[in-house]
């Protein structure tokens, strides 16, 4: 393999907070494939352009497995954090992965998630209702991006209503890297326990959620369905949280965006795809290892080699999006790769989508007057978590 270049990942956003990293856009100009240390000393790549990204995600000569040597970006306390959590979700091949993810997806697809529309719509405007009484300015992140996904998602699972509290805080240490090493584990473990205990509960009692549903389909032994409920918890709100807040955020530093959705919201379909391209708030990449060596972009990866899917540097890929840089509304967006791609791309889609053109849309059109309550310069970004987002969105109407 050539030596790696003068790059280092994983890299904080240096410029415009919507902006990709420069560290990802100079190695996008270097090449689709290229090597780069990373902060434990040693080196992976960074797939960097949109079709050589769609290629390695669905090769199944690279495998998504953290634990495997070569792994990109584990760190001790992460391997040990995974290790710990195969107790209850053992590694599968890939027929029974395949077997599984069939038995999720049928919970996840779109005429469901349809049929699910008008309890988030209740959900969403209950929230709105609570923050307009409270009146203005408040933080649109802990009073409406967060407490929605959390509360759809616990109803999708079947979680009670008085421990939705519970799992926003827990989630958000458990994935806050600054929180540092022990913290998460703390975290982890009690959202562990809790599910467990849970998932014991929908045994005794079963309930219309997806945990009982799970357990009484007979093809999971209860260990398990707790892990499955526990990773749908944690990537079914923190993601959609985030995107929620970035996506206002964006729409708001954008004059005339919000105005185009308030007067045609039919456009909020393809404007949340848009914001998904433009934000990508997988900011450091989907992580791969090369079980034999298989050439990308031109370089020759070797077996045991990690890699780094760029979805952030493959989303504003020029050959594929005219400007990508900008933000665009009006543009067909649908090719964008921030739900991954291949047999791992991210279950919950469909469901994010639903969410996103529900709150959206009923943020803009009930408080038309919507703006910043802080300076835009003084807004706190999070770097050090596993999603990029914004840490407090002050506002009022």
């Amino acid at each position: 393999m050539t030596s790696a270049q003068p790059l280092t990942v994983p890299a904080l956003r240096d410029g415009c907070p919507f902006d990709v990293p420069r560290t990802y856009v100079r190695a996008a100009e270097q090449g689709p494939a290229v090597r780069v240390g990373t902060p434990d000393g040693s080196e992976c790549w960074l797939i960097t352009h949109h079709e050589e990204v769609r290629t390695v995600l669905a090769d199944r000569r690279f495998s998504s497995d953290a634990m495997l040597p070569g792994f990109p970006l584990m760190t001790e306390e992460l391997r040990k954090m995974v290790g710990e959590s195969r107790a209850s979700t053992p590694v599968v091949d890939d027929q029974e992965h395949i077997r599984r993810r069939r038995l999720l997806t049928a919970e996840f697809k779109a005429k469901k998630v349809d049929a699910l529309r008008p309890q988030i719509q209740r959900m969403v405007d209950d929230t709105l209702d609570e923050m307009i009484a409270e009146g203005g300015p408040v933080d649109l992140v802990s009073r409406f991006a967060l407490p929605v996904p959390s509360a759809v998602i616990c109803l999708l699972l079947g979680v009670p209503v008085g421990d939705h509290e519970f799992f926003m805080d827990r989630s958000h240490v458990m994935l806050d890297f600054a929180a540092g090493p022990e913290a998460m584990m703390k975290a982890r473990l009690e959202l562990t326990e809790y599910m467990n205990r849970l998932t014991a509960e929908k045994q005794r009692e079963p309930d219309e959620g997806l945990i009982s549903h799970l357990l009484t389909s007979g093809d999971l032994p209860a260990d398990e369905v707790a892990g499955t409920g526990l990773l749908l918890l944690l990537a079914g709100h923190e993601t959609t949280s985030s995107m929620l807040a970035l996506s206002t955020l964006a729409l708001l530093r954008n004059p005339g965006q919000p105005a185009r959705l308030r007067e045609n919201p039919a456009l909020v379909k393809g404007a949340v795809e848009e914001l998904l391209r433009y934000l990508t708030i997988v900011q450091n990449g989907v992580g791969r290892v090369a079980l034999e060596d298989v050439e990308v972009g031109g370089q020759t990866i070797r077996a045991g080699e990690g890699v780094l899917c760029m979805l952030s540097t493959a989303n504003r890929d020029e050959g594929v999006f005219t400007d990508p840089d900008e933000l665009d509304l009006r543009r067909d967006a649908r090719s964008h790769l921030s739900f991954g791609f291949g047999i791992h791309q991210c279950i919950g889609q469909s469901l994010a989508r639903a969410e996103l053109q529900i709150a959206l849309e009923t943020l803009l059109r009930r408080l038309p007057g919507l703006r910043l309550a802080a300076p835009f310069e003084e807004l706190r970004f999070r770097d050090g978590v596993g999603f990029y987002g914004v840490e407090e969105l002050p506002v009022t109407w």
